[in-house]
């Protein structure tokens, strides 16, 4: 259905290690340190996605693997650059976020990495308040469970 409506759907890759799962045992979360884990941006994804950003297009992450692969592949001044490398890239409130402008994505665990990052991209206040409604109305969490969209 999004094809036919003419978005653009393009695909990364990020091999993500137990370390993006792990939550966070620091008192200081300055302290806690991810795992390294490999991405992958091909050289068509990238012209797509820089095509599109410089078009002001919107561009939506679709879970937090890709997000982090898209910010750790962005350059100081926001463009996508193609090729394999490896990331650790640690998402947590006062990142400035590079390239991407949604994100679609589960209701994670509490003390995750994860979690910091969805507050990182809205604000611990949202976050919470949106994960008060799911308890309330009963969503389903974790990995298999229901989704939510931050702009």
């Amino acid at each position: 259905k999004i094809k036919s409506k003419g978005i653009k759907i393009a695909e990364v890759t990020l091999h993500v290690g137990p370390g993006t799962f792990l939550p966070v045992r620091s008192e200081n979360i300055e302290d806690h340190h991810m795992h390294y884990e490999r991405y992958t941006v091909t050289e068509e994804t990238a012209e797509l996605l820089n095509k599109a950003k410089s078009e002001n297009k919107k561009i939506i992450a679709v879970g937090t693997t890709s997000m982090r692969t898209l910010e750790s592949a962005a350059d100081r001044v926001g463009h996508i650059q193609a090729g394999s490398r490896r990331t650790n890239i640690f998402i947590k409130p006062g990142y400035e976020f590079k390239f991407v402008d949604s994100l679609f994505t589960n209701f994670h665990t509490p003390e995750s990495t994860l979690l910091m990052l969805v507050s990182a991209f809205s604000t611990k206040e949202n976050i919470f308040a949106a994960y008060e409604h799911a308890i309330k109305e009963k969503y389903h969490f974790f990995s298999y469970g229901d989704a939510m969209f931050i702009k």
